[in-house]
This record gives structure tokens, C-alpha cells and sequence, in this order.
């Protein structure tokens, strides 16, 4: 289908940017990557009357590390972020997430700040932002705000993100040197989309558990932190019996969805498979 008419704009800066959305209000659309929009536009699912495309802002694309945190522009790409050596040295989690959505396309035209505004239940960056414990960045009108990565998603295609904002930059704490993670999913064959992706982040200390962070996507109605696996495996040695307690307990309480894809039942056993592996890859 072809999408409605709609004015383009490019801003060069977040500032511009910011002023056209203040401006056109509820007729204007943020676009990225566009991977999550452009179906939707021509499907006619959303109408916008302006498209504001802030892909080519430079001050959005970029990964750094400062003060204690690895700092990524929202408009970074997928693909830069799982290449990164800078990632992939610090929270290997993180690029393995990267490298697991969609295709190579998807991948090189895709960014991070797109995707977790669209906040799809089944996007693979959730669960790994809700793990590291990232801070997502937002610049409105009111000017800054950080936003924990616990308060953001709020529901199935819904966040924090206020209308008049936009995602500025993603900060991921640098963990200890002594704290491994994993990202492991159970694609959808055709849209690689996760019916299944478990994020976890374990720090150790004489042998047994510390401090452990397991989160979900494509369970629930939104991506979650699981604390009774947290809980579970907490203050325990790491081996195949703790793990299997731990994994056993995903998504307890939690309201799992159902589709032609998987029904709820198929997803808690799923959910639980990939704890295991997950908590397994990252304590191996």
C-alpha cells in the first residue's frame, strides 16, 4: 500500500528537531531507522501530517565510554553497536543483542533509539536494557531527563517517552570485572523477532552469585525483569542444579501472552529453556 501524504522534514540538529515536533504536535512522526514506521505508514496504521527524520543528526551516533557508563546515541545502528569492540568487550550481552535482530539489513539501518521508542514486545533490545540497567536519555521542551531502563517500558508498545521527546542517548553501566552476560532467544523464523529472548547479567564472588539480572522479552505484554530467578540463583554456587532451580521459576506470575505463533503454555516453557541457557552461556 502507499502511505498518506505527509510533509518531510530533516533537521540537522536534536534542537531543530525538538522545534518542528513542538510545532506540529500530535500531526508530527519521529523517524530513524524507519523499520518500524514505514510499514506502518503504508499500512495506514498511523498518518502523520509531518515526518521529522533524525537519522542523519551526527550528534546522535555515536559510542563512547564516560565516567563509568557506555554512552550510545540513539541513532547508532545495530549494527555498530554489535561490531563494537568497545561493546564487545565490556557487556558482550549487549552486542549479542544487537547482532541477533532481524537481518543484515535491519541491522545496518535499524537503531537502537527507534527501537526501544517503539517498544515492540518482542523486540530483542528490551530485555537487555532492563538487565544492564541502563538510562535511557530523553530532550523535550522542559529540556533533560533521564528515565531508568525499569521505568521506561510500561506496556505493549507504550513507554515513558512523553509526546513531545525524543531519545537522545542510551547509558549502560560498565560492570565489574568480575560480571559475565548473555543474550539468548528463540527466533520467529520469518521476522527473527523474539518469541522467546532472556538478557542475563550475573556478577560472582567466592564461587557463588553476588548479584544476578534476568529480564524478558516476547513473554509478556512488555519486557520484565524476572526477580524470582534473580532471587533464585542469588548467593548460590553456579553450577547445573542452581540453574535449573533458578530457571524453573521464569515467569511465574507474569501475563504471558498467546498468538498463532506460540501459545502461553509454549512460551513459559520457553521462557524457562532460555533461562537455563542464558544463565548457563554467562556463567560459562
Amino acid at each position: 500500500m502507499i502511505p498518506s501524504s505527509f510533509e518531510y522534514h530533516r533537521p540537522a540538529s536534536v534542537s531543530e528537531a525538538l522545534q518542528l515536533l513542538q510545532q506540529h504536535g500530535e500531526e508530527a512522526k519521529i523517524m530513524s531507522g524507519g523499520h518500524s514506521l514505514l510499514p506502518s505508514l503504508k499500512l495506514r496504521l498511523s498518518e502523520p501530517g509531518h515526518l521529522i527524520d533524525i537519522s542523519r543528526i551526527s550528534d546522535l551516533n555515536y559510542i563512547r565510554e564516560e565516567g563509568g557508563v557506555i554512552a550510545i546515541g540513539a541513532c547508532t545502528t545495530h549494527n555498530e553497536i554489535g561490531k563494537s569492540a568497545l561493546v564487545q568487550e565490556k557487556i558482550p550481552m549487549i552486542s549479542q543483542a544487537a547482532l541477533a535482530i532481524g537481518d543484515v539489513q535491519v541491522r545496518n539501518r535499524g537503531t537502537l533509539g527507534g527501537s526501544i521508542a517503539h517498544a515492540d514486545p518482542a523486540a530483542d533490545w528490551p530485555a537487555s536494557i532492563l538487565a544492564s540497567e541502563a538510562e535511557i536519555v530523553v530532550n523535550g521542551a522542559n529540556g533533560a531527563r533521564n528515565i531508568a531502563a525499569s521505568d521506561f517500558f510500561t506496556g505493549i508498545f507504550m513507554t515513558a517517552l512523553e509526546e513531545n521527546e525524543i531519545i537522545t542517548e542510551i547509558r549502560i553501566p560498565i560492570p565489574p570485572a568480575n560480571t559475565h552476560s548473555a543474550y539468548l532467544k528463540f527466533p520467529q523464523p520469518a521476522s527473527r523477532f523474539a518469541l522467546v529472548g532472556c538478557a542475563v547479567m550475573i556478577t560472582r564472588s567466592n564461587g557463588s552469585v553476588e548479584r544476578a539480572r534476568v529480564a524478558f522479552t516476547g513473554v509478556s505484554p512488555s519486557a520484565f525483569r524476572d526477580n524470582a530467578v534473580e532471587e533464585a540463583i542469588t548467593g548460590q554456587a553456579v553450577n547445573a542444579d542452581s540453574i535449573k532451580a533458578a530457571a524453573d521459576k521464569a515467569a511465574e506470575g507474569v501475563d504471558i501472552m498467546s498468538d498463532h505463533y506460540a501459545s502461553q503454555d509454549y512460551r513459559k516453557h520457553l521462557a524457562k529453556v532460555f533461562a537455563k541457557r542464558a544463565l548457563t552461556a554467562a556463567a560459562n
